[in-house]
């Protein structure tokens, strides 16, 4: 039996106190793409450990030792596991492509695929990622983070009507 999705107004609430808790423990806010890219160097450190080595970017993540003993990689995993937890809890897990009628799997995960990777290449050049942007950098009152998050719902606005008739 599916339950019904959660307010977003209590859904909001223990978001911002999740970022309260990080905080006052961690001393620093949420994000995700410093995780996924703490585990892209380690599995590209398991391929080819010269390359990454050499690479004056990715040798930073090993200064301290192993880049997966960080708190972002950790938060990272919890929040999958905690994501999958909650939608098997409320009868929402199912294997499917969510996709347009006019939509292949194929393109649809092509699609996802390429969307992923510039977006994480823009988290990279930016430092940082949405979450981390919007939400923790919003927390702290901080005037670029209230620029990108407006620039954000802007370009997502501007850009519906041009893929809204793929999911209609």
């Amino acid at each position: 039996m599916t339950r019904p999705f959660w307010n977003p107004y209590a859904a909001g609430i223990g978001l911002g106190l999740t970022l309260l808790f990080s905080y006052i423990v961690l001393g620093t806010g949420l994000g995700a793409s410093g995780g996924i890219t703490r585990i892209a160097a380690s599995a590209a450190h398991a391929v080819a450990p010269s390359a990454v080595e050499g690479n004056d970017y990715l040798n930073g993540y090993f200064a301290n030792g192993s880049p997966l003993a960080y708190y972002l990689v950790t938060m990272l995993v919890g929040t999958l596991a905690g994501g999958f937890l909650s939608a098997y809890n409320a009868g929402r897990v199912q294997l499917g492509i969510e996709r347009g009628p006019t939509a292949s799997s194929g393109l649809r995960l092509t699609l996802a695929l390429i969307g992923g990777a510039l977006t994480g290449l823009g988290a990279r050049f930016a430092s940082g990622c949405t979450s981390g942007q919007a939400l923790s950098g919003g927390a702290m009152l901080q005037t670029g983070s209230f620029v990108f998050t407006g620039a954000c719902f802007a370009a997502a606005f501007a850009l519906a009507p041009l893929v809204k008739k793929e999911w209609q």
